[in-house]
């Protein structure tokens, strides 16, 4: 049994920042993930412009404030997205005041959930961040502080092939032919694998805490 720890103000507000731009990112790629646009000829998804960022962002949680509340994050994350989508339909579905213009057209073409898509994105999200987050735990016990960047790069290196496939095949499965769901796969992959090459040195700035117990809380 551990004794209770507090996190210094610092870490709380590095860890409040970390939480903010996570989910912010999830949410952002979820209702950009709606639409399919054109990449130098290849085609992907709009969320992957913002989303390969979370998985990097989980890492500096990790670090932060352990793997209980990074798994925590992660499902915290999930209910705000289904909540979200949720609030779109009702809204989109709501009467209007007459005379207003053509609103919900505008709003539902844009806002108005496809619900496959959002179970997709969701499903996708968990499964693939717990596992970055096994991945991580596994390389910060086999190293220690050393080579952090790996911490980053073997951790995205298995959760992101996990997370695409898995998006791409429950969200436009029988809706594109095999050739467009291969060419989605693979942009997704190459565009997420680039993100996390370039955003590796953030895991440097963020302080390394003093692990109480792996499941607990950590005091940077």
């Amino acid at each position: 049994m551990t004794s209770p720890h507090r996190i210094p103000q610092r870490s709380a507000q590095i860890l409040a920042l970390l939480t903010a731009a996570y989910v912010s990112a999830q949410l952002l790629a979820d209702i950009t993930s709606l639409r399919i646009v054109d990449i130098a000829g290849s085609a992907m998804d709009g969320g992957t412009l913002v989303y390969p960022l979370t998985f990097t962002l989980r890492d500096l949680v990790h670090k932060v404030a352990g793997k209980r509340v990074a798994r925590t994050l992660i499902f915290a994350s999930a209910v705000i997205n289904i909540v979200m989508a949720g609030l779109f339909w009702i809204v989109t579905n709501m009467n209007l005041i007459p005379d207003t213009g053509p609103q919900s057209e505008l709003f539902g073409d844009v806002l108005g959930p496809v619900w496959r898509i959002v179970f997709a994105s969701i499903i996708a999200e968990v499964i693939s961040e717990l596992v970055d987050t096994e991945v991580y735990s596994r390389w910060v016990k086999s190293f220690g502080e050393r080579m952090q960047w790996g911490r980053v790069l073997s951790s995205n290196a298995v959760s992101i092939p996990i997370d695409t496939v898995l998006f791409v095949v429950v969200a436009f499965g029988g809706v594109f032919s095999g050739a467009v769901l291969v060419d989605i796969i693979q942009t997704n992959i190459v565009i997420k694998g680039i993100v996390t090459v370039l955003t590796i040195p953030l895991i440097y700035i963020v302080k390394p805490g003093r692990v109480v117990d792996e499941e607990d809380l950590i005091d940077a």
